[in-house]
C-alpha cells in the first residue's frame, strides 16, 4: 500500500481508504448502500489491515449515528492500528440547532462521535458540507478548540466551492488556528468539475484531495455499458445513487476505453478508473466501500500498478468536458496557467 501526507500536514494516509456508509443501513438510503453489520464489519476491517489500509471513513450521517457505532465496535482493541476519520454538519435532528456548523452543534456532534466511535480522539474531522448561515471565524474557532483539547488531530472539509475554501483557509490563517489539510470532494472520470478550481486550489494550498464516490455510484464498475443497465441490486437502481446523470454515449464512450485498457492490463474496469485517479494532481485518497469481501478485494487491486501516460491520456480525451466560464476563457491563455497540467 502506497501512503501520502496529507496536504501541508505530516499526516500520512492510505491512497485507498474503507468508507462505512455501507455500514447499518439505517434507512430506505442507506439500505441502498448496504447494510454491514458488527461482525461483517471486522471481517471487512481484517482483509483492508492486511493489505495496508488503515484508513476508515464515516460521518455521523450515516444511517442516523449507527455507522460509527458500528465502525468503533469492530475496531475494538485496534484503535491504535488506524486513523478514523468523520464528519459533522448534516442535520442530525429536527430542533433548530441539529444541524450546522455552529459553536453549539459542533461540540455537541465531536462529542457524540466519540462516543458511538468508542474512542478518545478522531484523526480527520470534516466539516461535511458549507454553512453559509454560520460566521466562518465561529466555525474554525470551534475546530481550533476541539484541536487544541485533543478531541480532533486534524481538521479537513468537504464540499465545499473555492470560495468557500480559500475564505476558510484565510481565517485560519489570519489567527493562527488549525487549517484545512484535507477537502473530501466528489470526483471521477465523469465528474471532473473538480479540476477547474479546487484542484489547483488545492496544491497552491497545500489542501489534500480525499475522494468520495470515485466510481460514480457504480456507473464506472463496468456493469453498465450499452444495452446492460444498471443490475436492479445496484445501489443505483435502488436508489442510493448521488451526483447527477450524465448522458448515456459520454458515459459509453469512456467504458469503452476502460474495457480496452482492462484488456491492456489485465485489470478490470473499476480498477483501471481509480488507478487513473490516483495519478491526477492533489489526489491523495480514495474512499470506497464495500457490501461484502468480494467487491472490497476488487478495490484493493487498484494500487500496486499504474496505467502509462499513455493509458492515462487516452481516458483524459475520452472523459473531457467543456468548462464552465471563466476556466474554458483561462485555457486559452496556457502561458499564464500554473504547474497543474490538465
Amino acid at each position: 500500500m502506497e501512503y501520502r501526507q496529507l496536504g501541508a500536514s505530516g499526516l500520512q494516509i492510505p491512497v485507498l481508504s474503507f468508507g462505512t456508509a455501507t455500514f447499518g443501513g439505517g434507512n430506505e438510503f442507506f439500505k441502498a448502500w448496504g447494510n454491514t453489520d458488527v461482525a461483517e464489519a471486522r471481517r471487512l476491517i481484517d482483509i483492508c489491515l492486511e493489505a495496508g489500509v488503515n484508513l476508515f471513513d464515516t460521518a455521523n450521517v450515516y444511517s442516523r449515528g449507527r455507522a460509527e457505532e458500528i465502525l468503533g465496535k469492530a475496531l475494538e482493541g485496534r484503535r491504535n492500528e488506524v486513523l478514523i476519520s468523520t464528519k459533522a454538519t448534516f442535520p442530525m435532528g429536527d430542533g433548530p440547532n441539529d444541524f450546522g456548523s455552529s459553536r453549539q452543534h459542533l461540540l455537541k456532534e465531536c462529542d457524540d462521535s466519540l462516543r458511538r466511535l468508542g474512542t478518545d480522539h478522531i484523526d480527520i474531522y470534516h466539516l461535511h458540507g458549507f454553512d453559509a448561515r454560520t460566521p466562518v471565524d465561529e466555525a474554525l474557532r470551534t475546530l481550533d478548540d476541539l484541536v487544541q483539547s485533543g478531541k480532533v488531530r486534524y481538521i479537513a472539509c468537504s464540499n465545499f466551492s473555492g470560495w468557500h475554501l480559500m475564505k476558510s483557509l484565510s481565517v485560519s490563517e489570519r489567527h493562527g488556528w488549525a487549517r484545512y489539510v484535507g477537502h473530501q470532494v466528489y470526483y471521477s472520470l465523469i465528474n471532473r468539475e473538480y479540476e477547474w478550481e479546487l484542484m489547483p486550489l488545492g496544491q497552491d494550498q497545500g489542501v489534500g484531495a480525499i475522494i468520495w464516490s470515485p466510481l460514480a455510484s457504480g456507473r464506472l464498475s463496468g456493469k453498465i455499458r450499452r444495452g446492460q443497465p444498471a443490475p436492479p441490486e445496484s445501489r443505483l437502481q435502488q436508489g442510493g445513487g448521488q451526483g447527477p446523470d450524465v448522458p448515456d454515449e459520454y458515459l459509453f464512450g469512456i467504458i469503452d476505453v476502460l474495457d480496452q485498457l482492462a484488456a491492456e492490463t489485465g485489470k478490470t474496469v473499476p480498477q483501471v478508473a481509480l488507478n487513473w485517479l490516483l495519478q491526477r494532481p492533489t489526489v491523495t485518497s480514495l474512499v470506497f466501500g464495500a457490501r461484502n469481501e468480494e467487491q472490497l478485494r476488487q478495490n484493493l487491486g487498484a494500487v500496486g500498478w499504474n496505467l502509462t501516460p499513455g493509458q492515462v491520456a487516452r481516458l483524459d480525451a475520452a472523459s473531457a468536458t467543456p468548462p464552465i466560464y471563466p476556466y474554458w476563457h483561462q485555457r486559452g491563455f496556457p502561458m499564464l496557467k500554473s504547474s497543474v497540467v490538465l
